[in-house]
């Protein structure tokens, strides 16, 4: 029997669960921002700063010889063994390039990998809150239920090994760790992390570590999930090169797992992406290999703008605690009375400075607004001196 107009025109051709997906809290105030002009942006997770040029150099070399084929759904075997020399030399932890190492496009792939290739539906997954925007998204996508794990100001937003066990059911299957932290900045210690290793131990639960931001830490050293004693075999590495190395729009990034959860994520990838670009994945070979010294000057850099931030918010009266990690401030504006998202709209309209609302990365973060100081200190200072009008008008104070 024929299926009439109508009835075609009225069926849901988009899936329940993607419908069921609200959009990422940050697209709202890019969208605002594309419309207007002389604005600052303090909203993009993004480095300011071009990626080196030996490091295009190489790209183009490649190019040149006519490297332009596809590659092992695993990546090239010279970029893994790169990957497995730095983990080694950086954080005594060891992979074998061949079957424990897996170049994705971009850590956001690698994520989505993890969770389609260890979830059942229902299976449930712990997140601090608050959170990457991603990581609820691709629980969900996954066919995974997101338990979030409540992190507080008073507690510099860290997440502890109680409150994870506490939440954990039959149904859990693994914790979901971001560190140093996107939105927060936040750092867990060794010891910190060397507890929430034996929870997940105890429960016999994965680990998925995204430490894209590992390199990006101030006074203070990066651990390794991996590296942690008894953790290894069941942790989910994910790591990248756009943060460290200034090659966000490259989309290279890597998966560190041991095999049978490797080939499980591979699985997924060769019938999706199939492989990394094979001119980004030169790149992050040339990346890994000599430029260490720009990594160490972008850092230097990021932690005096990181300094300037978060004194310039403390002297506005906005709490900060101190960043550690990544390259975020997430001051409270709770004095003010209104809701970050509000907060946000109004101080772009108002004084054309955006910055991301804090209830984008979960309820907790309510209250908060995120700012990034990837971007040079000149619109750091002036972007202070527009808070502190705006700030000022809302309390009827002369600025």
């Amino acid at each position: 029997m024929a299926t009439s107009v109508g009835s075609v025109a009225n069926r849901n051709r988009v899936a329940k669960l993607v419908s069921s997906l609200p959009p990422s809290g940050i697209r709202k105030f890019f969208d605002l921002l594309a419309s207007l002009d002389n604005v600052i942006s303090l909203g993009v997770g993004e480095p300011d700063f071009v990626t080196p040029w030996h490091i295009r150099e190489a790209a183009m070399y490649g190019l040149e010889r006519g490297e332009t084929s596809y590659t092992s759904n695993y990546g090239l075997i010279e970029l893994r063994s790169e990957i497995a020399r730095h983990l080694e030399r950086l954080y005594q932890v060891s992979y074998d390039p061949r079957r424990e190492i897996l170049v994705t496009v971009g850590v956001s792939e690698g994520l989505d990998l993890a969770m389609r290739a260890i979830l059942d539906p229902g299976d449930e997954v712990l997140c601090p809150d608050p959170g990457y925007v991603s990581y609820r998204p691709c629980i969900q996508l996954a066919g995974g239920t997101v338990i979030p794990v409540p992190t507080s100001f008073a507690d510099d937003f860290k997440v502890r090994a109680e409150e994870i066990e506490a939440r954990i059911t039959p149904r859990t299957k693994a914790i979901l760790l971001g560190y140093p932290s996107n939105p927060t900045g936040a750092v867990l210690s060794r010891e910190e992390l060397a507890a929430i290793a034996r929870v997940a131990e105890r429960h016999d639960l994965i680990v998925v570590a995204d430490e894209i931001y590992d390199r990006l830490v101030y006074g203070v050293e990066h651990t390794c999930f991996s590296s942690l004693p008894g953790a290894r075999d069941r942790t989910i590495l994910l790591g990248g090169f756009s943060k460290a190395y200034a090659m966000t729009g490259w989309r290279v990034g890597y998966a560190c797992a041991r095999p049978e959860l490797l080939e499980a994520m591979m699985k997924i990838h060769q019938y999706t992406m199939l492989c990394a670009p094979v001119m980004a994945q030169l790149a992050a070979i040339e990346a890994l290999r000599y430029g260490e010294r720009d990594v160490q000057e972008m850092v230097d850099e990021y932690d005096r703008r990181r300094r300037v931030m978060l004194t310039g918010f403390r002297r506005l009266g906005l709490d900060c605690f101190e960043p550690r990690g990544a390259f975020y401030v997430f001051p409270s504006i709770a004095r003010t009375g209104l809701s970050s998202e509000a907060f946000a709209e109004r101080l772009l309209n108002e004084e054309r400075v955006a910055v991301v609302p804090g209830s984008a990365f979960g309820e907790r973060g309510e209250g908060h607004i995120r700012c990034c100081y990837a971007t040079s200190l000149a619109e750091i200072e002036e972007a202070i001196r527009r808070i502190s009008r705006f700030l000022a008008r809302l309390e009827g104070k002369d600025a």
